[in-house]
Formats: structure tokens, sequence, C-alpha cells
């Protein structure tokens, strides 16, 4: 049996995604929100003369999702807390294990006063 005294193991399920795959998302809701967003503007343009309040909702949506969406894209890659931690310490193992306690004989002197109070109560 071979010995590993600092070998730090590694879990490949604690990684986070690629930085690729990181970058391919945010681009993916990016596209999605700016669809969104023409969408809201076509919908406010056509809208305007006949329910100019739906038409002002989604104006207001076409003027705030892009800074939404670049607020977003721009976020940074998110910590991962969902995943196992990547790092397994290695086990400590005691070398002696302590020797069991002896049994004692005679009672807790706690036990014993309780002992002496108890007879004296009974005499009273």
């Amino acid at each position: 049996m071979r010995k590993h005294n600092s070998v730090e193991v590694f879990r490949i399920t604690g990684a986070r995604p690629g930085l690729t795959d990181d970058v391919r998302g945010r681009q993916r809701r990016y596209v999605i929100s700016m669809l969104v967003r023409t969408a809201a503007v076509i919908l406010a343009a056509t809208l305007w003369n006949v329910e100019r309040h739906v038409a002002v909702v989604a104006l207001a949506l076409g003027l705030l999702l892009p800074y939404i969406a670049v607020v977003i894209a721009n976020g940074g890659r998110e910590n991962a807390s969902s995943l196992p931690s990547v790092h397994l310490p290695t086990p400590v193992r005691p070398a002696l294990e302590a020797p069991p306690e002896p049994a004692d004989a005679e009672p807790a002197p706690e036990a014993a006063d309780r002992a002496r109070g108890q007879e004296q109560h009974d005499r009273s």
C-alpha cells in the first residue's frame, strides 16, 4: 500500500463552467433582452394611437431594458455556491487512541453529599 503524504485531491464536479460557456450564456441573455426591447418599441409604435397607456408602458420598457441588459451581461462570472467544494482535505488519522477511563468505585463527592442530606431529611 502506498502512502500519499501531501497529495491534494480535487473534485471535477466542483469546477465552474468554462469561460467560453459563461460568455456564450451572457451573450444569449443579452440578445434575448434586446429582442424583447425591439418587440416593446414596435408594440409602442403600433399602439400609440390605439391604446396610449399600453404604448407608454411598452416605450418605458424599451427605454429601460438596454440598461438592465448591459448590467446583467457585464455582471461577471457567478459564484457557484451550490457546487461542492473542489478541495477535499486529507483525513487526519490519530496515531494512538486514548486509553479507556477506569470506572470509579466510589461515587462522586456531590452524590455523596446529596445522599447524606437525604438521610438527614428522612430522620427529621
